[in-house]
């Protein structure tokens, strides 16, 4: 075995080299930038044969140094002895390997630093975005004990972990006592960081400008873990961003909408009488009101509908005849109930639904908001995303009729944006980051359940949702708006199941579940996303309904389970303007139409 200085392009690359899959082109721009920093650290492994040097381990390396430009490397040269190990150092140089943990990259990271090399430095060293080697910096403000258990293998997520550094060290010591695993357990890394939660407002979610910023005292600091290209400051101070948001609002007021106030859940206070619509946009007699969300932080618009006047003659005219049958009819069942013996509990009452239609759009309004909160922020893995990707675009609603609160018109360019992340320069992005962010945002903009125009996904997105435990996002229902949508006996069945004896009357059952619901979250069962037995069992007879057709080659027709044909939906983005207008035959597409701005 000899050491000889050659050059790379002189070597014969192996021709029983395990991997033949080529590598992702940032894995080998990654290592040439590695090589050209600090040069090759490690020689490859080559056997003579007839006067030739044949690599037996080190492909990637030495197309690294000719990649980084280098003339010549050192190779090792070995004898003709071992030849039947060959194949095993090639194999064992892929296999028999380990990657750093998060605490032994940081640790490494410190000692560079601690050696004079900048944090740019390091970053073009290793060839990693700057951004990388600041959340690595973040294990720095990570209580010991914290480490030390990262140190074993059991790591957070990277959302739990920014909230957990986030936290002071003596907030993360006494959570950490709460929180630590037993010896034989892994450490549950969200319930930890619950603990240390904070409220988070985003710059990105700001109506304010800079200057009620400042007035107001409001430091923003920088998101290292979301989602790159987009305003990533955010700030903890959240008295003074709601303050911040309210001032604005007070002095931005559009034309023709109203401020309303917020009930103690921090919901919007309609006017008596009013109903409310459920859309984005004001149409004619409806009225657009805006509120701070003291919960997202964001400013949002109510849009609503007042009771037209009736003329007071007439109104007194119509009351009195109302009072008289009601007076007539009280007085006719008085005398049946004594002429027959029957008890006046045999009158028939008419029957009313559990939740009324406005209950079911509510219903679906809460499913959809927290299933884009999770998808936003949960930790899903690869397959799972792209598993539910794949749902996402077999939905009812795809066309795509979006969920997402959007301009109106803008839906098209809203996914030929999420699009366009991923073919910077015409060419598909391999880094994973991009990928999975454009995977989010592609899921949030198809993935509904509101039931309005918008169309939605149905079961689709309820399974989606309870397998990334959207539940959690779900908000409390113990309101007079949701409640005041369930029957008498639902509102009955729901403080039973709470410990609550039913009043009198509905109202004051509400009453009651509001009461008793005061600092605590409820939610209603069948808001939840897991799909009941009933529903599982339709759901199983669908899919038989669908391999069937597929075993007999034909079509079939599943009730109420077809998706609107695109005759149909062209007619609706024509005829609706929430859904946004149709593109004219012969227009530029999208893509197309960015291309050229």
């Amino acid at each position: 075995m000899n050491l000889r200085q050659v050059d790379p392009k002189t070597l014969v690359p192996n021709p029983a080299n395990p991997r033949r899959t080529k590598p992702d082109a940032a894995y080998e721009e990654q290592l040439a930038a590695n090589i050209r920093e600090i040069g090759l650290i490690q020689p490859p492994i080559a056997r003579e044969i007839d006067g030739r040097l044949v690599i037996k381990a080190g492909d990637r390396r030495t197309r690294a140094c000719i990649a980084a430009g280098l003339a010549t490397i050192p190779v090792l040269v070995i004898d003709g002895d071992d030849a039947n190990h060959d194949s095993m150092r090639a194999f064992s140089e892929n296999i028999v390997r380990a990657g750093l943990g998060t605490v032994d990259m940081w640790r490494a990271i410190e000692a560079l630093c601690g050696d004079g090399w900048s944090e740019d430095g390091i970053a073009t060293a290793l060839s990693l975005p700057p951004r990388v080697i600041k959340r690595l910096k973040l294990c720095g403000s990570i209580h010991p004990a914290i480490l030390d258990q990262m140190a074993k293998g059991d790591e957070p997520n990277e959302r739990d972990l920014r909230t957990i550094a986030s936290a002071s060290r003596e907030d993360q010591a006494e959570a950490w006592k709460k929180h630590k695993p037993k010896k034989t357990e892994r450490t549950s890394w969200w319930e930890l960081a619950r603990a240390l939660t904070k409220t988070r407002f985003y710059a990105r979610d700001a109506e304010f400008d800079a200057k009620i910023a400042k007035a107001n005292g409001i430091l923003w600091e920088e998101d290292l873990f979301a989602q790159e290209g987009q305003d990533n400051r955010f700030t903890t101070q959240a008295d003074a961003y709601l303050n911040a948001q309210h001032e604005y609002l007070s002095k931005k007021l559009p034309k023709g909408h109203v401020i309303l106030p917020v009930n103690e859940q921090g919901e919007p206070k309609l006017p008596a009488k009013a109903t409310r619509i459920y859309g984005d946009k004001p149409g004619k007699g409806e009225i657009a009101g805006r509120y701070v969300n003291e919960r997202t932080g964001r400013v949002e618009t109510v849009i609503y509908r007042l009771p037209a006047p009736k003329p007071v003659a007439k109104a007194k005219a119509k009351a009195k005849a109302v009072a008289s049958d009601e007076a007539g009819v009280e007085c006719d069942q008085d005398q049946d109930a004594n002429d027959t013996g029957t008890d006046a509990e045999t009158v028939a009452v008419s029957t009313r639904a559990p939740v009324t239609r406005d209950g079911v759009k509510m219903i679906g309004d809460f499913q959809t908001d927290a299933l884009h909160e999770a998808l936003e922020t949960v930790e899903i893995d690869d397959l799972t995303l792209i598993a539910l990707l794949a749902l996402a675009f077999a939905g009812n609603n795809v066309q795509v009729r979006t969920g997402e609160r959007i301009e109106p018109g803008t839906a098209h360019y809203r996914r030929s944006m999420i699009a366009a992340a991923l073919i910077p320069g015409g060419a598909l992005t391999l880094d994973p980051e991009t990928i999975r962010g454009a995977a989010r945002a592609m899921l949030r903009h198809t993935l509904s359940l509101r039931v309005d125009w918008s169309g939605n996904s149905g079961d689709l997105a309820r399974i989606a949702g309870h397998q990334i435990g959207a539940d959690r996002f779900l908000p409390s229902m113990a309101t007079q708006e949701f409640l005041s949508c369930l029957s008498k006996p639902e509102i009955e069945t729901v403080a039973v199941a709470n410990g609550i004896l039913p009043r009198p009357t509905g109202k004051a059952t509400r009453a009651a579940v509001v009461d008793r619901f005061k600092t605590e979250r409820f939610v209603y069962p069948a808001a939840t996303f897991a799909l009941t037995q009933d529903e599982l069992t339709k759901l199983a007879e669908t899919q038989a309904k669908l391999a069937a057709a597929n075993d007999d080659e034909g079509d079939v027709t599943i009730d109420d389970e077809a998706p609107d044909g695109p005759a149909e939906a062209d007619e609706d983005a024509e005829d609706d303007p929430a859904l946004g207008e149709a593109p004219e035959a012969g227009a530029a597409s999208p893509y197309e139409q960015i291309a050229a701005e």
